[in-house]
């Protein structure tokens, strides 16, 4: 039985942690309600770990009518109270306001470019990112890009979306092949990519 090598980083032991890495992180997403769940959760992650996100995203999923930009504007203070005690999410005012807040942008965006898509893709030509990182220390956490990304993203008036936040998302969606070069799924994305 051959042993698949994976990220460095990766908590082998938390198999939801290992399904996400294998299927999910990573792999190019083009899918508009996907990208804005994308966004949601990494506002949420901000200060956390993604394990502790992860863990409760099906719980997010429930509690914000699965991401739907169109639903979640119209939220109002009712809405937010039962967010806020709902003990199954991240229970943070500010978090919980941005995500209604940049629901209204999410739209003005596809608004203005027919999907949401089609704009963030852009910062990448369409193409995904392959990076080669061989060790740990190999590893940023923004770029010249998630910056770029970021300051216009603010410029449209979203919230919590810093450059830390946006290359997670990056990295999230596919737009950055960040698996370690001796991971399995480095190649196979690359590969998924035409890269």
């Amino acid at each position: 039985m051959t042993t698949l090598t994976r990220c460095e980083w990766l908590n082998l032991a938390d198999p939801l942690y290992v399904h996400y890495h294998d299927t999910e992180w990573g792999v190019p997403l083009h899918d508009d309600n996907g990208l804005y769940e994308r966004i949601c959760l990494e506002t949420m992650q901000a200060g956390l770990s993604w394990l502790t996100i992860l863990r409760k995203r099906e719980n997010f999923r429930a509690a914000f009518d699965h991401f739907d930009p169109e639903i979640v504007v119209r939220y109002d203070e009712a809405k937010i109270n039962e967010l806020l005690a709902n003990a199954g999410i991240v229970r943070n005012r500010l978090k919980i306001n941005a995500i209604i807040h940049n629901a209204q942008k999410f739209l003005d965006v596809q608004a203005e470019f027919g999907t949401f898509d089609r704009y963030l893709w852009a910062f990448v030509d369409g193409k995904p990112i392959t990076n080669y990182n061989r060790t740990l220390a190999d590893y940023q956490a923004e770029t010249d890009l998630s910056r770029k990304l970021s300051k216009d993203l603010q410029k449209r008036g979203f919230k919590f979306v810093g450059s830390t936040i946006c290359y997670a998302m990056m990295q999230a969606v596919g737009m950055v092949n960040d698996h370690m070069v001796e991971c399995y799924r480095h190649g196979e994305i690359r590969a998924m990519s035409g890269g």
